[in-house]
């Protein structure tokens, strides 16, 4: 064999493994930077875009004529404390996951978030009725039965819905969806406690009228 041809095939494979390295470390490079963008958007429990990727998505949505009507939301999980501490915290996360998989498959082409803990946001298509109407809706479908720790468990939230025009501020509606959020909790926790209230006094009334025995004399 030519020793000149043999060298010089020799450094055109060196070239091309050298060439294949380097394409392989921009790949991981590529890899690795598309990675960190995603961890530094999103929630890592979830997948959901976090609060900041939230408002960057959703002021592009609100600047959209086409994407009218709009409705904000926010919500968050009634009882989660009790939920960590009955079940633990990873049936906590787990409803936190689905939750956040069925707030999602209710935005259709919005965008939702997890703002932090148990509470999430949302910027998704406005529907047919009342924003209460709406919210209760909204609440039905989250509150699905789910599988939790062997059982079947029915999570329910506060939900918080408010219209926005067109041209308007996302944080003031947010806010607004916050307050309305909160509203409905406090009328959930009243109507609970009334419930519980009621059921006491009913066993009460119902101890108090049991009719008694006449004990025999001796």
């Amino acid at each position: 064999m030519d020793p000149l041809a043999f060298l010089a095939g020799a450094a055109a494979a060196a070239g091309a493994c050298a060439a294949w390295i380097q394409q392989r470390r921009v790949a991981q490079l590529q890899r690795q930077l598309t990675a960190e963008r995603h961890a530094a958007s999103h929630d890592a429990l979830t997948g959901l875009p976090n609060r900041r990727a939230f408002y960057q998505r959703g002021a592009e949505l609100v600047a959209d004529p086409h994407a009218y009507p709009l409705v904000a939301v926010v919500l968050d999980v009634d009882g989660f404390k009790q939920i960590n501490d009955v079940y633990g915290h990873s049936a906590g996360d787990e409803v936190l996951v689905t939750i956040a998989r069925r707030f999602s498959a209710c935005a259709g082409r919005g965008v939702v978030a997890r703002l932090g803990g148990d509470e999430f946001a949302g910027l998704i298509a406005g529907r047919d009725g009342e924003p209460d109407e709406q919210a209760a809706g909204l609440a039905d479908q989250l509150a699905a039965p789910m599988r939790l720790c062997g059982q079947v468990v029915s999570v329910s939230t506060s939900v918080g819905l408010v219209p926005v025009e067109p041209g308007a501020h996302l944080a003031d509606a947010v806010h607004r969806a916050d307050a309305a959020m909160y509203r409905a909790k406090h009328h959930t926790q009243r109507r609970r406690h009334h419930l519980v209230t009621h059921q006491h006094v009913l066993h009460a009334s119902l101890r108090l009228s049991k009719p008694t025995h006449p004990t025999s004399a001796t």
